[in-house]
């Protein structure tokens, strides 16, 4: 498996694997409803950041992302999928990894990213990545204004957290 930068033309196949991921965390119950993936604007952010990266299978196939991009001198994480035939080897961390080894290249202090509280593959193994949650009295005002878009999309009110990483 190759973790690289995405291009341009990854954007289908990302999403893709954002569909299929969506399914693992509605069976753990972190997402109702329709099935959503992030929108070619979404990507685009992260693709201009420099921080869209692709994790591949050996024959090239898209089988996992991770987008972020830079805000307040931290490096944001707004999405990380692993299609689920590929869950559980290891691809999300270094698909993470990778976005922190830039943002250190970057010189940026901290890493942030919102997540479910509760499945065990969000919160809890972003802990074990080093991040921690952010309580809500000590959200930035960014973290904040995300988390309630998210809850106005429907994210359960209870299950969202922010989290953030020193770097």
């Amino acid at each position: 498996m190759l973790v690289r930068t995405a291009s341009l033309l990854d954007f289908e196949a990302i999403r893709n694997v954002e569909l299929a991921a969506f399914e693992t965390l509605r069976a753990a119950g972190a997402v109702s409803g329709p099935a959503e993936a992030s929108s070619d604007e979404e990507l685009k952010l992260y693709f201009d950041n420099g921080l869209l990266f692709v994790a591949t299978d050996v024959s090239g196939a898209v089988i996992g992302y991770c987008g972020g991009y830079v805000a307040d001198d931290c490096v944001h994480v707004g999405e990380m999928d692993v299609h689920p035939d590929w869950q559980r080897r290891g691809l999300g961390r270094r698909l993470l990894s990778t976005v922190i080894d830039e943002a250190k290249l970057r010189n940026l202090e901290r890493l942030t990213l919102t997540t479910d509280r509760f499945a065990p593959f969000n919160a809890p193994f972003y802990e074990t990545m080093g991040l921690a949650i952010v309580e809500r009295s000590q959200l930035s005002p960014r973290l904040h204004a995300i988390l309630e878009a998210e809850i106005r999309k429907g994210l359960g009110p209870e299950r969202r957290v922010a989290m953030t990483m020193h770097l």
